[in-house]
């Protein structure tokens, strides 16, 4: 049995994806010499995915679409209510431990969340996968090859009392995350990515996405595609509610699809101040812009959409166009890795129209 846990509802699209892909070839980038390329079969029907449910309604109403998605594929969804105190996280981890045990191969789609690296440190299989969770799984795997700790690529890398407690199990799962000759440790993505040595690299091209939805009606305008930088503490509100609202004048854009983290405050100043149409996705973009309708052109600032949406949308005769993040669009509590990690999501992105940031 294959055990798959997610936390996002863009994780549990990619645990899809990885279980259609069959005889697809794993494709290293910029390999080492120990780096294997290898075909498997479909792994619906020997896989449960485990959510380990968010807390915030609009991840949770986008994780039980996908579920029913994934069900509707004859995989087992199991529902686990993981947060809300200690005792969620005993009682999560109790009922989990029998499948823990039987698993011959466990697939997770975020090697930072505690969470998950709590479970890993009680598996015994040999065998793991990481799905994409984004563009981390670039900063994921080039902290792999640097056998560094893992740290989210926009924290500034302080370590409090919290970071300190769970430093052991952290390290504990980079250790079970790294390839061995013991252990194979594959990563199914979208992203371009370094692979070390030992480390199975298998392209993910959106094969289900487009075989199931689509292809979807264009409009004449462009829409534009939010980001939860302003969120996470990256840039400043101000300076992106400037940036947004150039982008939709000059692109002439109408819609704004919203980041399921952004909050609802920024969207009402947004809407105000351009007057676009905020779109509150029930599905990850790549399967709402493949079902239509999209607009000609799609607007985004450096994310993980660059990378997917020209694979979703591939042959629809839609361009993707990425907006550059100018520094002085950073704040102050910004990681200092933050700017070179999103202009490397914008320069390593294929088949886009690369954008200047707006004045």
């Amino acid at each position: 049995m294959d055990l798959a846990f997610v936390e996002s509802p863009v994780q549990l699209l990619n645990v899809l994806e990885w279980a259609h892909a069959p005889a697809l070839p794993g494709v290293p980038v910029q390999p080492g010499p120990e780096s294997t390329v290898r075909t498997r079969p479909s792994r619906t029907g020997d896989l449960t995915v485990v959510v380990l449910s968010p807390t915030d309604p609009m991840s949770r109403g986008q994780l039980r679409r996908m579920a029913e998605l994934a069900r509707d594929e004859g995989i087992t969804v199991r529902w686990q209510e993981a947060r809300g105190g200690a005792d969620a996280v005993v009682r999560t981890v109790r009922a989990l431990g029998p499948a823990l045990r039987r698993a011959e191969r466990i697939v997770i789609g975020d090697p930072f969340s505690r969470y998950v690296q709590l479970l890993l440190t009680l598996v015994r299989t040999r065998q793991l996968t990481v799905v994409d969770d984004g563009t981390a799984t670039m900063e994921f795997v080039a902290q792999l090859a640097r056998g560094e700790r893992l740290v989210r690529w926009h924290r500034r890398g302080r370590r409090g009392p919290r970071e300190l407690v769970l430093a052991p199990v952290s390290a504990a799962a980079r250790r079970r995350l790294t390839p061995s000759r013991s252990r194979e440790v594959e990563v199914f993505t979208a992203m371009p990515v370094d692979a070390p040595e030992g480390l199975t690299v298998t392209a993910n091209q959106f094969r289900w996405t487009r075989s199931r939805f689509g292809p979807p009606r264009l409009t004449r305008g462009a829409d534009l595609v939010g980001t939860s930088l302003v969120e996470t503490g990256v840039i400043d509100q101000d300076q992106y509610s400037e940036a947004v609202a150039s982008l939709a004048r000059t692109h002439g854009a109408t819609r704004y699809f919203a980041h399921r983290r952004e909050s609802a405050d920024k969207l009402h100043r947004l809407t105000a101040a351009t007057g676009l149409e905020i779109v509150r996705p029930d599905l990850p973009l790549e399967l709402i812009a493949r079902r239509g309708p999209i607009g000609r052109t799609v607007l985004s600032f450096p994310s993980t959409v660059v990378h997917t949406l020209p694979l979703a949308l591939a042959g629809t005769g839609v361009t993707v166009a990425v907006c550059d993040i100018a520094p002085e669009w950073l704040k102050d509590t910004a990681s200092p890795r933050a700017h070179g990690f999103l202009a490397g999501v914008t320069g390593t992105a294929r088949d886009v129209h690369r954008l200047p940031a707006p004045a």
